[in-house]
C-alpha cells in the first residue's frame, strides 16, 4: 500500500482541484480529505454518507449547580477567563481549555470534567472510492488528532478491501495537522502557484518533507500566469533536487469544473486537464 500526500504551503493554490483529478485519475485506491478545519474536498467528490462520528478530544469543564455555592474560587484561579459568577458560578465552554484546575480547587467538588465532542468524522462512498472525511467544529483545537484519526481509518480501509494507494488531500501550512498528515506518507506532491508567497511557501513544504524524510515532487498550478516566477520555482526545485512533476497552465475550464462540483478531468478535454493527465503519468511513477 502506497499512500500519496497532497500538500500546499498556503491556501488557494489549487491544491484540492489537483487531489480532485487525481482521485478520478487514479485506479484502486482510497481517498482522505485531512483538511479537517476546512474540508472541502467533498464539493468535487460529491459523496454518499455511510457512517457518521463523534470525534471526542479532551474534557470541558461543567457547573454542577445544585451543588455550586458562588463562592467564586473558581473564577479566581481561571486565567483563561471562563468563568463568571453571578449567584453561581458559569461556565463558557467557547474559553474553557479543558485544563482542570477549576474542577481540583472547587471546595464543593460542583466543578464536572466532561469530554469534549469537538468534531465528526464520516466514511462515504463515491464515484471514484471510499472517502473519508471529516469537519472540526468552529473554534477547537486538536486537528492534528482528527488528521491522525482519518488517515487511521483510511488505512484500515484500504487494507480490508485490498486497495494499493491512498490518495490524501492535506491542509495548507506547515503546522500541526500539516504534520498529521505526512505521517506514513510514501510521497508528497506539492502544488504551488507562481507568486512570491507561493514560492516562499513551498520552500517551507520542501523543508518539512526532508525534515521528515519524506520524497517530494512539485506541481506548479496556473504557471502562465506568471511565468518568470515560474521559472524561479523550477530553478528553486532544481537546486533542491526535487521532481518537477507538472506544470498546470490557467484553464477556464478549471473554474467551472469547480463551480459544476466534479474533478476538472471529468469535464471535457482542455489544456489543463491534459497538463494533469501527465502530471498524473509521473506522480505514478514516482510512488
Amino acid at each position: 500500500m502506497k499512500e500519496l500526500l497532497i500538500l500546499s504551503g498556503k491556501g488557494g493554490t489549487g491544491k484540492t482541484s489537483v487531489a480532485g483529478a487525481i482521485a478520478a485519475l487514479s485506479d484502486d485506491k482510497v481517498l482522505a480529505d485531512c483538511d479537517v478545519d476546512a474540508a472541502d474536498l467533498h464539493l468535487l467528490l460529491a459523496p454518499e454518507i455511510r457512517e457518521e462520528h463523534e470525534f471526542v478530544s479532551g474534557v470541558k469543564a461543567r457547573v454542577e449547580s445544585s451543588i455550586c455555592t458562588g463562592c467564586g474560587t473558581c473564577a479566581e484561579i481561571c486565567r483563561f477567563d471562563a468563568v463568571s459568577v453571578d449567584e453561581i458560578s458559569a461556565i463558557d465552554p467557547m474559553r474553557c481549555e479543558g485544563c482542570g484546575v477549576c474542577a481540583w480547587f472547587c471546595p464543593e467538588k460542583a466543578i464536572i470534567l466532561e469530554d469534549n465532542r469537538c468534531g465528526k468524522w464520516f466514511l462515504s462512498d463515491t464515484e471514484y472510492g471510499p472517502l473519508v472525511h471529516a469537519r472540526l467544529d468552529i473554534g477547537e483545537e486538536n486537528s492534528g488528532k482528527l488528521v491522525a484519526l482519518v488517515k487511521r481509518e483510511a488505512r484500515n480501509i484500504a487494507e480490508r478491501l485490498d486497495k494499493n494507494l491512498i490518495v490524501v488531500d492535506g491542509p495548507p501550512g506547515i503546522g500541526c495537522p500539516v504534520i498529521a498528515s505526512m505521517s506514513g506518507a510514501n510521497l508528497v506532491l506539492a502544488v504551488t502557484e507562481p507568486t512570491a508567497s507561493g514560492l516562499h511557501d513551498l520552500e517551507r513544504v520542501a523543508d518539512l518533507a526532508v525534515h521528515f524524510k519524506v520524497p517530494a515532487c512539485v506541481c506548479i498550478n496556473k504557471w502562465d500566469l506568471n511565468s518568470s516566477m515560474a521559472e524561479k520555482i523550477k530553478d528553486a526545485c532544481s537546486s533542491r533536487n526535487i521532481e518537477l512533476a507538472g506544470m498546470i497552465p490557467f484553464d477556464e475550464q478549471m473554474v467551472e469544473s469547480v463551480v459544476q462540483g466534479v474533478p476538472a478531468v471529468k469535464s471535457g478535454n482542455s489544456p489543463a486537464v491534459h497538463a494533469l493527465e501527465q502530471m498524473w503519468a509521473r506522480v505514478r511513477e514516482l510512488i
